[in-house]
């Protein structure tokens, strides 16, 4: 049985009637506002979606928390020695700020050994071989957080990154996700950071390479605590309105900010209309929120909503569906467009319904405002459609973070060219379906049973790594375990699809599923447990396991060697624990 092959007759009706008028009207709106989280216009931004609701009738609230948000205001780079010479330089968010006062230091290059594609934009370089320590580091790429933390903790004082464009693109380099507290503000920049274009970059790194370079670089950022805006929309269901699918998107823009994200924020608006109008076929409730804080804040707003209303998203969230950057010029095809095993089947279901395309995805990055994995809270989509990597390959792209692959991501030329009225109809339908068949599936449109062979995978994976050094047994035969328990209980909750949704056995399928989420998602997403959120890095599958790919290359009998043992040891713990847990709550389903 595929719980995601339940389509409601009524989703094209839903997908008919999404319409381009209001949202183009946004999108036009949205050019002529640069919307810094927690700025003036980005209020009129808020207030310009709030009248459109208010004018439909869809019930809003508009919450504003005070959050950390961090604007980048200024940064300064030059070269004392050997020549001088200035260069332009920009500071991402969360940056350290020097105030405009210069730090001067030596120079190391860091030769690049990034990641490819869209995973490397998020991605540490790994070992430092060389000695850092006091001296100003140059390196390729964006300033990631991974990289930030590594340069810092090797004892670095500034970084300085190399865009791999004519364009600096901004974006924001610190670890913490969401606003801090007293365990994660250890982790914020305690160094100053720039970057500067692919040109003067290369210049720079020659003049590194070919013997001693000073520098001195300066930042300012308007870095505080400030009200910001969380705007959610919800349409109660007709039947269990407790239950919710959660679509959200980020209002606050780098620059003008069309591809990412005022075209996901048209989207959002839209699929609140059509939703709204059509409310009566809605069986479940749906919330649509914007949130700010996402670009200058590192997922601020979101985060806030996940700490705020976790109790209640814990027991009634069916799954949460990200919307950045659709609807781009020459965003032709669906790649990259990321899923959690178990949503996979419903992430390419209705692409392949309502585009008539086969898609492509994969493993969710720690990023895009997934700030529901810890509570253990499934996703699918997280960036939309993007161009094909003929295209990319065509016109000398490299790898960007949103905008349908347009290098304009995150820079000045993100405008009005960026967003594409077919793409967007398009790409607007796509998401109104895929809430509309997540919030109307009789058994929630989730397969646990591709999660357990992702488990499999994984485990057998580092296994072969770790060879004789370590013994993943314990968690492959539960696993092994749960995949019979799951066919099992799917084979149950077939028989039940053609039942109304408040059917009791219906309900208790979904608790179920809703349970076995807030662990298997836990364990595969987070180190850090429910209700905290890990730092914006990536995190590999089954995290607490992946020390096991290093294992075999240490020295038996040293440090590193048993305390990797240790933690593996550790890890297989909470996993077998989570597994079998897993299994008594299927056990449940049975009695």
């Amino acid at each position: 049985m595929n719980p995601v092959a339940e389509k409601d007759p009524q989703e094209a009706i839903i997908t008919s009637a999404v319409s381009l008028e209001a949202p183009w009207a946004l999108v036009e709106k949205f050019s002529t506002l640069v919307r810094d989280s927690g700025g003036k216009a980005e209020r009129r931004a808020v207030d310009y979606i709030v009248k459109q609701l208010g004018k439909w009738g869809v019930p809003h609230t508009l919450h504003e928390p005070e959050l950390l948000i961090s604007i980048p205001k200024k940064a300064r780079l030059e070269v004392i020695t050997p020549e001088a010479r200035a260069l332009t330089a920009k500071t991402p968010s969360m940056s350290l700020s020097t105030d405009g006062r210069f730090k001067r230091g030596s120079l190391v290059y860091l030769p690049a050994q990034g990641v490819g594609g869209i995973i490397g934009i998020f991605e540490g370089l790994g070992e430092i071989a060389q000695d850092v320590s006091d001296k100003v580091v140059l390196a390729e790429g964006y300033p990631s957080p991974g990289k930030v933390i590594e340069f810092q903790e090797k004892g670095a004082v500034g970084a300085i990154f190399i865009s791999p464009g004519e364009r600096i693109h901004e974006g924001i380099c610190t670890s913490i996700w969401g606003s801090p507290d007293l365990d994660t503000i250890r982790r914020k920049p305690q160094i100053p950071v720039v970057a500067i274009n692919k040109t003067e970059g290369s210049w720079l790194r020659a003049l590194a390479q070919a013997g001693p370079v000073k520098v001195k670089l300066s930042t300012k950022l308007d870095e505080g605590w400030r009200p910001i805006p969380v705007l959610v929309a919800e349409i109660r269901g007709s039947e269990e309105p407790d239950k919710f699918v959660l679509l959200h998107g980020h209002i606050d823009s780098w620059h003008e900010g069309i591809g990412d994200n005022a075209t996901g924020d048209a989207t959002l608006l839209e699929v609140a209309r059509v939703l709204w109008k059509h409310r009566d076929a809605l069986r479940r409730s749906v919330r649509i929120a914007w949130w700010s804080g996402h670009s200058h804040g590192r997922y601020a707003g979101s985060t806030w909503y996940a700490d705020t209303y976790a109790l209640d998203i814990d027991e009634n969230a069916i799954a949460h569906i990200n919307c950045d950057s659709p609807g781009c010029r020459w965003a032709s095809v669906f790649e990259d467009v990321f899923w959690m095993s178990e949503a996979e089947g419903i992430g390419k279901a209705v692409i392949r319904d309502v585009a008539g395309q086969e898609a492509e995805g994969g493993r969710p990055l720690r990023a895009g405002d997934k700030s529901f994995s810890n509570i253990g809270v499934s996703t699918f989509y997280m960036l939309s459609s993007t161009m094909p990597q003929s295209l990319v390959k065509e016109k000398g792209n490299y790898p960007v973070g949103g905008c349908g692959a347009n290098i304009a991501w995150h820079t000045e030329d993100d405008t009005m060219e960026i967003a594409d009225r077919d793409n967007l109809l398009r790409d607007m339908k796509v998401y109104a379906a895929a809430t509309f068949r997540a919030a109307n599936s009789t058994i929630y449109p989730l397969d646990f049973r591709a999660t357990a062979r992702e488990f499999a995978q994984t485990l057998a994976r580092y296994q072969d790594a770790a060879g004789t050094h370590f013994d993943f047994t314990p968690a492959k035969d539960e696993v092994e375990a749960l995949e019979d328990d799951l066919e099992r209980f799917y084979d149950a909750a077939h028989a039940l699809m053609q039942k109304p949704v408040i059917d009791p056995q219906v309900r208790r399928a979904n608790e179920i599923q809703r349970r076995l989420g807030r662990v298997l998602v836990c364990i595969n997403y987070s180190r850090a447990g429910q209700f905290r959120h890990d730092p914006a890095v990536n995190v590999p599958a089954l995290p607490d396991l992946e020390p096991a790919t290093k294992l075999a290359a240490l020295a038996q009998g040293s440090d590193a060697y048993r305390m990797t043992r240790t933690h593996l040891a550790r890890g297989r713990n909470r996993v077998v624990a989570a597994l079998r847990e897993a299994r008594r709550i299927l056990e449940e389903a049975s009695v």
